[in-house]
């Protein structure tokens, strides 16, 4: 079973809670007060940007997308009240909402980072960690 020695998993569980809790707030406080276009508005701001926050060095496999997708469609699914036992594809209810999937616009996000740290001046830190490669202790 894999066990990584790194933070980086309890970071993407720490994100996934923390998205969980802004949009049960979403929910409770502005429950059918508000239209749908505002709440999903109001999500993309908070908790999707407080879920994306950090995700510029986390290497996604399909162990992380898929709870990062599940996360996003609870949410989607309770916008438009769509239940799992009406079987509607992810891909309808995200056209529905013009949501676009987590896991790509975080890769969109990556690839913006990378591109801005290549831009950057060679004596910024991110650009060296970018660069950096261990010597070879064995020759």
């Amino acid at each position: 079973m894999y066990r990584p020695t790194y933070k980086y998993k309890s970071d993407l569980e720490d994100k996934l809670q923390t998205y969980n809790k802004i949009n049960g707030a979403i929910r409770r406080y502005f429950g059918k007060q508000m239209n749908k276009e505002t709440k999903l508005r109001i999500h993309n701001i908070t908790a999707k940007a407080a879920l994306k926050f950090g995700s510029e060095a986390w290497v996604l496999r399909k162990r992380e997308e898929q709870p990062l997708e599940a996360v996003q469609m609870k949410f989607l699914r309770h916008l438009l009240g769509i239940t799992k036992l009406d079987k509607e594809k992810n891909q309808c209810i995200r056209k529905k909402t013009g949501a676009q999937n987590i896991v790509k616009e975080i890769k969109q996000y990556q690839k913006k980072w990378l591109q801005h740290v290549q831009r950057m001046d060679t004596n910024r830190i991110s650009k060296q960690a970018l660069r950096y490669r261990p010597k070879d202790e064995g020759t």
